[in-house]
């Protein structure tokens, strides 16, 4: 048995290195499309499709770290490093499993620091006045005092609600042929369970089926049009979950409780972009600061003069 398996797995390794570099992707995503959330099949797709030409013909075996380098420089002339690093893993993995022994080195470009425009809270109060009473209410308060995502707040339905809890257990994705559909969340940290405030519970409605009747595009569009009118600075109904976690970092509460209310699986995410310190946050604490070594200074023996 020990014989077959080695000889099937030789002659497998064989047959994978005569396929062409395209052929293995499209063997690669096809694999994994019932395996992978929408989004990514999507993304993979994308990068199928409208990226790294130059290696679609070259055999699995032929293929070389010097091809893939300029392949890489080609798509970083244009693209963002973040997406270039996304085109780069998707090229790594399939030839994990066409061509194991390949080890890459590719040079990559470096990340960018992502220039966040987290609203502060005056500017969320703007917001929240602007958007009372119309359809884009419930998913503002939803995103910047839970905090959810566009497609959990898409999808949540009244049965999801017990007295103050709710569950959010669904997430409405885009497939690669443009339509949306309600599924699974994509981690098993996304699927949890949030405490909410009384007043945002009031404001919800009592019928049943679905919370909110736009989907994920949708909102995004009413969200940037509302912003135009109000005369806010331009964010995305995303950065309304950065608030909300910024808040309540610089309200002192523990990672684990924002990374639980938030559906985050591990801190990366919050080291990485949430803990953004707001800009009125950020005055109040240095406001603090300074106050206690004021203290400290005029209780010495040496007293700081006024000015």
């Amino acid at each position: 048995m020990a014989a077959e398996w080695a000889a099937s797995k030789e002659q497998s390794s064989i047959t994978a290195g005569t396929l062409k570099f395209g052929e293995a992707l499209e063997d690669y995503i096809s694999s994994r499309e019932n395996i992978l959330s929408p989004c990514t099949i999507r993304d993979y797709r994308g990068i199928q499709r409208n990226y790294i030409p130059s290696l679609m013909n070259i055999k699995i075996d032929d293929i070389t770290q010097d091809d893939i380098q300029k392949a890489i420089n080609l798509e970083a002339v244009k693209l963002s490093p973040k997406t270039v690093r996304n085109i780069h893993g998707l090229i790594s993995s399939a030839l994990r499993i066409y061509r194991p022994s390949m080890a890459l080195n590719t040079a990559l470009p470096k990340k960018k620091r992502v220039e966040l425009h987290i609203p502060s809270d005056a500017e969320v109060k703007i917001l929240m006045n602007a958007v009372q009473g119309t359809e884009l209410e419930i998913p503002v308060l939803l995103a910047a005092f839970v905090p959810m995502r566009r497609g959990e707040i898409c999808a949540l339905e009244h049965s999801d609600i017990n007295g103050n809890v709710i569950h959010v257990c669904k997430n409405m994705v885009r497939t690669i042929d443009n339509r949306w559909i309600i599924k699974t969340p994509k981690s098993f940290a996304g699927d949890r369970y949030i405490d909410f405030p009384d007043d945002v519970i009031r404001k919800l409605p009592g019928r049943p089926g679905r919370v909110v009747s736009l989907n994920p595009g949708q909102l995004a569009d009413k969200f940037e049009k509302c912003l135009k009118k109000c005369n806010l600075p331009h964010f995305r109904f995303h950065d309304l979950r950065h608030y909300s976690a910024s808040i309540l970092h610089a309200l002192g509460i523990p990672d684990v409780y924002i990374m639980q209310r938030g559906g985050w699986g591990n801190d990366g995410t919050l080291k990485a972009v949430y803990r953004h310190a707001l800009s009125d946050k950020a005055q109040e604490m240095n406001k603090l600061a300074n106050e206690h070594f004021e203290n400290l200074l005029s209780g010495g023996s040496h007293k700081r003069k006024k000015p």
